[in-house]
């Protein structure tokens, strides 16, 4: 009987985003309603309440599986010997999917939500902070990665929005690639660096390459970490 039970909530679970999803895409937020989500679905009310707590959940959980389809279709390109390109890529990729699902996207990086993210963003900032890691381990980052990130992620973020915001007929079809360029050759060089790059080039390289020795003890690679922080932030 248990089994039965998680069978069927995983069912209704389905049925109630994929409605949700349905609705979404073609009213925006304000029509994925509880009772519109319910008729959509052939559900109760109290079902939706009982499996994800309340619209913020529901919404959270249609965000995550469209972003989730989405990935899993788009990301079958494997890395190349390039991470700048690779980078470039991601940044067309995440573009694309805001264009392709402006809905979806709003949700993802439209709602203003103090410390509570939704899990799709998160993930994909993971997949953001492993291109950022790649490109400082090939010794081509110019600054700290966590605000490489942060710079490639409020660019590209604001890049989507606006172009989501702005008429399809009215869009400046060159906003996005001179955007990511600017961002790029902000943050990374086009071609390895010199043997010797200078101190905030090589602190965040052997930082990013850091956890790939068994040198030092877990004391030794604390201070080590400090004194690269130190160097990279100050550059």
């Amino acid at each position: 009987m248990e089994s039965e039970d998680v069978t069927a909530a995983d069912g209704h679970r389905e049925r109630i985003v994929a409605a949700a999803a349905r609705l979404l895409a073609e009213g925006g937020p304000d029509a994925v309603s509880t009772r519109a989500v319910s008729a959509a679905a052939g559900v109760q009310p109290p079902t939706i309440y009982r499996l994800f707590g309340d619209k913020e959940g529901l919404l959270d959980a249609v965000v995550a599986d469209g972003f989730t389809a989405y990935l899993t279709s788009k990301t079958a390109r494997k890395p190349t010997d390039d991470p700048v390109e690779d980078l470039r890529a991601g940044w067309d990729l995440h573009v694309g999917l805001g264009l392709a699902n402006p809905a979806l996207y709003t949700l993802m990086y439209g709602r203003y939500r103090p410390g509570a993210p939704s899990p799709a963003a998160l993930a994909a900032f993971e997949v953001l902070a492993e291109h950022i890691r790649r490109i400082a381990e090939a010794g081509r980052l110019r600054v700290p990665e966590d605000r490489a990130a942060d710079l490639v992620h409020a660019a590209g973020c604001g890049t989507t929005l606006t172009l989501i915001a702005t008429p399809e007929d009215c869009r400046d079809p060159e906003l996005s690639r001179t955007a990511r360029e600017a961002v790029v050759a902000a943050i990374a060089t086009e071609a390895p660096v010199a043997p010797a790059p200078g101190p905030v080039v090589a602190a965040v390289t052997l930082r990013a390459v850091l956890p790939q020795t068994d040198a030092l003890t877990a004391p030794e690679r604390g201070l080590m970490e400090e004194w690269l922080n130190r160097i990279a932030d100050a550059g």
